[in-house]
């Protein structure tokens, strides 16, 4: 089981698309609404998620989750006592924790990245805490994945679904999205 966390102001791109992978790979995806049902994000879509955040609670069924960026909901994130659960719950038991564009600064102000390879939406390296900074777009290390933006938002799917589904899954898929 993965979460995708949504809060207000996410970016719509890189949370749907690492979705819409995932569930391509046959991963068990759920949304994860702070605040309620229906979440809107940066670019005015209301997304209908699957659960509310607050009524979750991580157990073994759990694999890793999934941080979008996007502002204000990178910021909204950040905030919340459910993902701060969630990140430290994964963590502590080697399980995922994903995050695109603003969303790795996440992580590193939670003192999460020292010495890890991270990377994050530019401007946003200020804020990853004693992470290596990598030049990749898409970078796992450990059970960290992190990716840059909007524009590698299937790239960043397709690592997450390297580590749960294996290598042939993901690459079933990613070619038959046409990805090139």
């Amino acid at each position: 089981m993965v979460y995708v966390f949504l809060a207000d102001g996410f970016e719509e791109v890189e949370a749907l698309a690492t979705v819409d992978f995932l569930r391509r790979c046959k991963v068990d995806v759920i949304t994860a609404g702070i605040g309620g049902e229906y979440i809107t994000g940066s670019h005015s879509i209301t997304v209908r998620c699957d659960r509310v955040a607050a009524d979750l609670r991580p157990d073994d069924s759990l694999e890793g989750i999934v941080l979008p960026g996007g502002m204000p909901g990178t910021l909204n994130l950040e905030k919340d006592e459910t993902v701060r659960g969630f990140m430290d719950y994964c963590v502590k038991r080697s399980k995922l924790v994903c995050a695109i564009c603003a969303a790795p600064s996440i992580l590193g102000k939670a003192g999460l990245l020292k010495g890890v390879e991270a990377i994050c939406y530019p401007g946003f390296e200020k804020y990853l805490e004693g992470a290596v900074i990598s030049d990749k777009a898409v970078v796992r290390s450990g059970c960290f994945i992190t990716a840059k933006g909007a524009g590698v938002a299937f790239a960043f799917g397709r690592e997450i679904a390297r580590a749960l589904a294996g290598d042939e899954t993901a690459e079933a898929v990613w070619e038959s999205i046409q990805h090139e």
